[in-house]
């Protein structure tokens, strides 16, 4: 497995994606237990149900434009007036468990938000397409990895680099795995201190021999790219 370096986006104010990611647009809830009129619902039709009703199977799949992989009929996904009609009694309202953020009001935005995981959260970001995103990151002064983002590569996970970094003291890059087994963020503090460290590591890797400095050259640079980011926009950083 590869570890890579990122930037904590919405600490940084130049972040042309800053208010787009901190702005949640819909969250899914594990548990809608107080929150049933907030949650989205889907009508939908059991496989066995539908099938039993609708007769051609391959006809109804075909005129309704459905995926032969599907794992049920969604009402709302329906086209023909027909299906819709003879399907209907058969439906059974589902919640999705998905909350429409700007349905939510008050003290109740604070309520969903604590019920979701992060990884469960979508903002304004994760709505543009993946040609809005590039244009905007080619667009960013924080597009440290040359334009294609705030994002790259640190290197294998079993990289020498760390190793080399513990035996010249240079604790910043030597914490690395441990970074990201714990999912350490990294402060400007910290930055300031690694960009001493980059300096004499760059210095030190020629010792290691030409292949060291050949492999550890790039990484070594895109923290150096990460680290002055950080301490001029006073954001986090990190690696996973």
């Amino acid at each position: 497995m590869g570890i890579s370096i990122g930037i904590c986006e919405t600490d940084a104010k130049s972040a042309l994606c800053r208010e787009l990611r901190m702005n949640v647009i819909k969250v899914r809830v594990d548990d809608i237990s107080g929150m049933e009129s907030l949650a989205g619902y889907d009508d939908i039709v059991s496989l066995e149900d539908a099938r039993s009703l609708v007769g051609d199977w391959d006809s109804f799949l075909k005129r309704n434009r459905i995926n032969a992989e599907t794992d049920a009929v969604y009402m709302d996904k329906l086209k023909d007036d027909a299906d819709i009609k003879l399907l209907g009694p058969k439906a059974v309202r589902t919640s999705t468990g998905w909350v429409e953020m700007d349905k939510v009001k008050g003290a109740d935005k604070e309520k969903v938000l604590s019920a979701s995981k992060k990884e469960n959260r979508l903002t304004g970001w994760d709505m543009l397409s993946f040609d809005e995103m590039n244009e905007m990151c080619l667009k960013c002064k924080l597009s440290w990895d040359k334009g294609r983002g705030c994002i790259g590569s640190f290197g294998p996970s079993d990289s020498l680099l760390p190793g080399i970094a513990e035996k010249r003291g240079c604790k910043i890059v030597a914490s690395v795995p441990e970074g990201v087994s714990s999912g350490r963020i990294y402060t400007p503090d910290d930055a300031k201190v690694l960009l001493k460290e980059i300096e004499l590591l760059t210095e030190a890797l020629p010792e290691e021999g030409k292949m060291m400095v050949r492999r550890y050259s790039g990484p070594l640079e895109r923290m150096n790219a990460v680290a002055g980011i950080s301490v001029s926009e006073g954001c986090g950083f990190y690696f996973f």
